[in-house]
């Protein structure tokens, strides 16, 4: 049989810069998933689209053909509102893990499918899989059951789940393409929208540890992930977050699970505490329920339950002793003073080389190691006192992972914060 396009027809059209029609962009999208047109070809049409843009009216027939690619589920048989949150990455960003629990804890379902760590952003899967017995692979019907019965899931994406992105993903990263605001808002909200939410709030992060490193691109990406999600008839808004430090007092995967236990306790760190709470006043927003405040979960223990139900319903203990590392080295402050720059990308980069994270999809990590530190910015140390600890497996990996450290401690310097939370997006 014929086809009804010629791939090169629709590389030349959008090289030379032209609009791309919508049958163009389903046909290429669906071939390509197919098999029928081949990696070289797309490649082309990639860094077309990344030297030439989208128009709103391509970006978002784009991104609906990645989401029928596969499968949108259905999370109408729940009985209850729906909400999804998502992260553009971090370091020491581990709100999904008391967040899921506390939004479940007021009524509304999370349907929350996560991912690994890549570099030196943590993955949830990765934080989440330190705890004893807990599996990422949640199946169809146990996953819409423990949505039911708990209220919250936190697994890995199944493979019906926009296929397509998944090709264009692994193509990307190998093509130089990355960088495209339109093809990163359309990876991450094809998925997102096929979860099947009826609401999401994105939180888009900006700063040194970020991927969008200035305020305004990640202003532009999350203006055209809200216009996706808004296209697609999910109620969609995006905070801008800081991640010029990173979050919280740790950065890894089991100190960031037990950071995130202090946070459903009723304690944790400040910053952790107060963009949980934001996120979650979204979420309830969006999916109809206003009137719950969300820090009355976190203060009468509903959350913890929800917690360790979600993570006894994955096989988890939530009780085991998590992993503790086999060295720990001390890192000191280097003068008295206010802590004025704790750089999220060098602290992230060193829990990275001390095994928390990998540099590529294949490779294990370690559970127990990571980055944890006694100050935030804006706190007082004194010359001397420990101020970061670094733990880790492998002593050989902590002269590297200091190396990451140079220059990433700033006391009393001309830095200046970005607020925690900078922008609202509608």
């Amino acid at each position: 049989m014929t086809a009804p396009f010629d791939a090169i027809d629709v590389i030349r059209a959008k090289r030379d810069g032209q609009l791309l029609g919508p049958e163009q962009i389903r046909w290429i999208l669906g071939a390509y998933t197919a098999g029928a047109v081949p990696d070289e070809q797309m490649s082309a049409l990639l860094m077309a689209v990344f030297f030439r843009g989208m128009s709103g009216e391509e970006l978002s027939v784009w991104t609906r053909a990645m989401i029928d690619s596969g499968e949108r589920k259905d999370l109408s048989a729940l009985g209850r509102p729906t909400a999804d949150k998502h992260s553009t990455g971090g370091v020491g960003d581990k709100i999904t893990l008391p967040l899921a629990p506390l939004v479940a804890a007021c009524g509304v379902a999370v349907p929350q499918l996560s991912g690994r760590g890549l570099g030196h952003t943590g993955g949830t899967l990765d934080k989440l899989e330190s705890i004893a017995g807990w599996r990422a692979d949640v199946h169809e019907e146990d996953y819409l059951r423990q949505l039911r019965e708990v209220g919250a899931v936190v697994c890995a994406a199944g493979a019906d789940l926009a296929p397509a992105d998944k090709k264009l993903y692994a193509l990307r990263d190998v093509t130089g393409t990355v960088e495209s605001i339109p093809l990163i808002a359309s990876s991450i909200m094809s998925k997102k929208i096929a979860e099947g939410a009826g609401a999401l709030v994105l939180d888009v992060k900006t700063g040194s540890g970020a991927f969008m490193k200035d305020a305004d691109g990640a202003h532009a990406l999350a203006r055209t992930m809200v216009g996706l999600g808004t296209d697609a008839g999910v109620r969609t808004v995006a905070l801008v977050t800081a991640m010029d430090r990173p979050l919280g007092r740790s950065a890894g995967n089991a100190v960031e699970v037990a950071e995130a236990v202090e946070v459903l306790a009723g304690g944790g760190p400040a910053d952790v505490v107060e963009l949980t709470l934001a996120l979650a006043r979204e979420m309830l927003a969006g999916a109809g329920r206003e009137d719950v405040d969300p820090a009355g979960a976190l203060a009468d223990g509903r959350a913890m339950d929800v917690w360790r139900r979600m993570i006894a319903a994955q096989g988890g203990d939530p009780d085991a002793p998590l992993p503790r590392p086999a060295e720990k080295h001390v890192v000191t402050a280097p003068a008295t003073g206010t802590l004025t720059r704790l750089d999220a990308y060098a602290v992230g980069v060193a829990a990275w080389r001390l095994g928390a994270g990998r540099a590529r999809k294949e490779d294990p990590v370690s559970a127990a190691a990571g980055v944890t530190w006694t100050a935030g910015v804006g706190d007082q140390v004194r010359a001397g006192e420990p101020l970061l600890e670094l733990h880790t497996d492998e002593a050989e990996r902590i002269p590297r992972a200091l190396q990451a450290l140079e220059g990433a401690i700033g006391v009393d310097t001309a830095d200046r914060p970005l607020p925690l939370i900078l922008e609202r997006i509608v």
